[in-house]
């Protein structure tokens, strides 16, 4: 894992307290840490009769958020960041059990689209940068970002060369002339130059842009360029039209066409024999700059080493050297033919980091590639998605590192792990996390339940995340925390709702207890609609099954289901479902049927409710009560009043008694 790793610049903390204290540290999500001062000055004083000295604070500490690998997170970066989250979800639809025949044009498609949005943002940054509004420090980190994509877009388009498209035959040679073209454009940027001055045709840019394009393999572009110079019409020996047809004549693979190898080499032999023929016949001696190209076309190793300034790179003299001595040259064998061109520039001492990658991809070397890249870019996101685009062509290995994840796997949670910090991209994080077979769920498990939930649309956005990938816990623990906030801010009903969708027994009996609580003090309930649609939600506590029936009791009552209504508040009041403070009120909505013409309490109900009035009355009697902070806060009027309810439902029961056992008696 330690080949992988990078260090993390040091940092100056901005606190006094710092440079004498120890400090502290909490993770927070994804690279970030929250750093303070720990105890202050050491000042410790005994504490009589405990045997320990305990440390007293001076002062409160300083919070300090540190974070890193940020790139990602700025405006521009993270429009690349979701177009190439979208192209990841896409890639993983596309197994290896798939034939090659359909696969590889996927693969290459999908690597291209990564290579665009590259692109894009190189472009975006290019304009943020020229933007006369923005300040120095941000027009320079807009530039080191667009150096950085570019330097990545170089990268991988050799990769997708070597390790994607692979061409029948490994005949690359033709690619490597179009990645030179897509990132070495020194070329055409000289050519506007001169064509945009006077007199360009004696100008020595004029001439080194002719000769980059010849050694870039851009022959047409070099014949339009050599067309426009003056002396051509003075030309009485056609030097000028026998280059440009030596430049014509030159033969181009394709694997496209259906010439083989072998023809195509004899054709491009046959051709540089009469590029060679031309030196030996010194056709362009009195023209300097013409001779110079044709010893550039028949392959002269000299002159390569002459014009190495132009060249720029090794990598850049490799494809130049290999146009013109080797065309059919196989993909395998360019590490052999690069040592010779790392010669020319200093040997591999004077290598860069970036030389190091692109040679370990000539060597197909894909772990050296990845380890290097890893070591070098600023950012996960190089690393990530080429190892899983190598994952998904074949090309590496699913070894396991020292922790049991796969190098796959493990490149793509460091990549999630940087977006973590970041508050919007916590659904392109779940897409990476859902990826990574061996520990993408814990990681997505732990990060869901510490994503901040500003609002109630977002957190509908994170539970639909968690039920879509069947996350019971995170879900539970969602709706506990909405629920909760919604119960601060008073809002019952929606309480509620987060209470039932989180099914938390406990919460639900203690939100039963502020409905009821709310129907004491004013005699209604609100969020009727809520309470009477709960179905078998009820059932999730006690007190809420008896909220629901006794909203149900209501219901039936209004309805003029007298006895009906009479058997359920019986049956609240005997399965002792309501809270004790509350069996006043039941008993209290017994006086009205009571009072009904009908007989709605038989003998045997009337005892019962008897029972339950003696019960309550001693309750209020007893010691719990009498000092519990209801019993407290009632007024003098409150409690005459109760006393009055008792002895009218004792009247009351006494009466209703008397008529059922004397019509009982009547029917018997």
């Amino acid at each position: 894992m330690a080949a992988y790793e990078r260090e993390i610049p040091l940092l100056v903390i901005p606190d006094a307290d710092a440079a004498t204290n120890c400090l502290s540290s909490v993770w927070g999500l994804g690279h970030k840490l929250l750093l303070h001062a720990g105890i202050g000055k050491r000042i410790y004083e005994h504490t009589q009769g405990k045997g320990y000295e305990a440390p007293i604070l001076q002062s409160p500490p300083r919070l300090h958020w540190v974070q890193w690998q940020t790139d990602m997170h700025k405006p521009i970066a993270r429009k690349l960041v979701t177009q190439s989250h979208d192209v990841f979800v896409a890639l993983q639809k596309h197994g290896p059990e798939s034939s090659d025949s359909v696969r590889k044009p996927q693969l290459v498609k999908y690597s291209r689209h990564y290579r665009a949005f590259m692109g894009e943002c190189v472009q975006d940054l290019r304009k943020a940068a020229a933007d006369p509004n923005v300040s120095r420090e941000e027009c320079e980190s807009y530039t080191a970002q667009s150096e950085l994509l570019q330097t990545m877009g170089l990268i991988w388009s050799l990769c997708e060369i070597l390790f994607v498209e692979t061409l029948p035959g490994g005949v690359v040679l033709q690619q490597l002339q179009d990645w030179l073209k897509l990132h070495f454009t020194e070329g055409d940027r000289l050519a506007r130059e001169v064509l945009q001055s006077e007199d360009f045709q004696f100008n020595e840019v004029y001439w080194k842009a002719i000769y980059i394009y010849v050694m870039q393999g851009r022959l047409a572009e070099a014949r339009h360029l050599l067309s426009t110079h003056a002396q051509q019409e003075q030309d009485t020996l056609n030097t000028f039209a026998r280059m440009d047809k030596l430049m014509r004549d030159m033969p181009v693979f394709s694997a496209l066409s259906r010439q083989s190898l072998a023809e195509f080499d004899l054709r491009w032999r046959h051709w540089q024999d009469q590029c060679a023929q031309c030196l030996e016949d010194s056709a362009f001696i009195s023209y300097h700059h013409l001779h110079t190209i044709c010893r550039i076309l028949s392959g002269d190793q000299s002159v390569f080493s002459e014009l190495s300034d132009m060249l720029g790179s090794w990598y850049q003299m490799l494809v130049t050297k290999l146009l013109y001595s080797n065309p059919t040259v196989r993909a395998l064998d360019l590490q052999y033919h690069a040592k010779a061109c790392i010669d020319e520039f200093g040997g591999s001492s004077r290598m860069s980091a970036l030389d190091n990658i692109l040679m370990a991809a000539f060597e197909f070397d894909v772990h050296q590639v990845i380890k290097a890249s890893s070591a070098t870019m600023s950012n996960w996101w190089f690393v990530a998605h080429l190892a899983d685009l190598l994952h998904h062509c074949g090309k590496l290995d699913s070894h396991q590192l020292n922790f049991g994840s796969n190098l796959r796997e493990f490149l793509l949670l460091e990549y999630a792990s940087t977006l973590m910090s970041h508050d919007s991209l916590w659904q392109v994080v779940a897409g990476y996390l859902d990826h990574c077979p061996q520990f993408g769920r814990h990681y997505l498990e732990l990060f869901i339940e510490r994503i901040p939930l500003q609002s109630e649309r977002k957190a509908m956005k994170v539970l639909r995340v968690c039920e879509e990938r069947e996350m019971t816990e995170q879900v539970r623990s969602i709706c506990k925390v909405l629920g909760m906030r919604s119960l601060q801010q008073g809002r019952l009903g929606s309480a509620l709702s987060w209470c039932i969708r989180s099914k938390d027994a406990a919460f639900a009996t203690v939100l039963s207890d502020r409905f009821l609580s709310e129907y004491s003090l004013g005699g209604g309930f609100s969020n009727l609609d809520l309470i009477d649609n709960l179905g078998a939600a009820m059932l999730l506590s006690d007190r809420l099954t008896f909220l629901g029936k006794y909203r149900e009791f209501h219901k039936l009552y209004e309805r003029g289901e007298f006895q009906e209504a009479a058997g359920l508040l019986l049956s609240l009041l005997t399965a002792k479902l309501a809270p004790k403070s509350f069996w006043l009120i039941l008993l209290t909505d017994v006086l009205p049927l009571l009072e009904l013409e009908e007989l709605i309490f038989r003998s045997q109900q009337t005892y019962e409710l008897l029972h339950c009035l003696n019960e309550l009355t001693q309750w209020y009697s007893s010691k719990d009560y009498l000092r519990s902070d209801a019993a407290k806060r009632k007024t003098k009027g409150q409690q005459e009043l109760e006393t009055e309810k008792l002895e009218l439902l004792k009247l009351g029961l006494a009466r209703n008694l008397a008529r059922a056992v004397q019509e009982e008696v009547i029917i018997s």
